[in-house]
């Protein structure tokens, strides 16, 4: 279970590492949208601000993956990131849900993982 924890780790900490780099080094051609995606995607490059403040915490979350520190703070402050991004594939771009589900359910297996450092969190007092 360690080898599986290292493996789904280390992907989603490049996945999040690589599309965070090309967002702020300009490597990836931006995407044709039309449609409902074409107005949400207006909405957020018009608001000049969530992109990069999305893409600054999912480089910070990408490091601490691949480098294995913080990842239970990083698991929970990139999980609000990965609903958005599941939920913007399901309904959508359908052709990129296999990565989404792959990003969710990785990163609740990580939480599963570090359960114990979250129990505290939910303790009734």
């Amino acid at each position: 279970m360690k080898i599986a924890t290292i493996i789904i780790r280390s992907l989603i900490g490049l996945l999040l590492l690589f599309v965070s780099v090309g967002y702020f080094l300009k490597l990836m051609p931006e995407p044709v949208t039309n449609g409902d995606f074409k107005a949400f995607d207006v909405g957020l490059v018009s608001s000049t601000y969530i992109m990069p403040i999305a893409k600054f915490i999912e480089l910070l979350c990408g490091l601490a993956f691949i480098f294995d520190l913080y990842v239970t703070l990083a698991s929970i402050l990139i999980l609000p990131i990965v609903l958005n991004i599941l939920f913007l594939d399901y309904y959508l771009t359908p052709q990129a849900l296999p990565i989404s589900i792959f990003l969710f359910l990785g990163n609740f297996f990580l939480i599963y993982k570090h359960w114990d450092n979250y129990e505290r969190l939910f303790a009734r007092k």
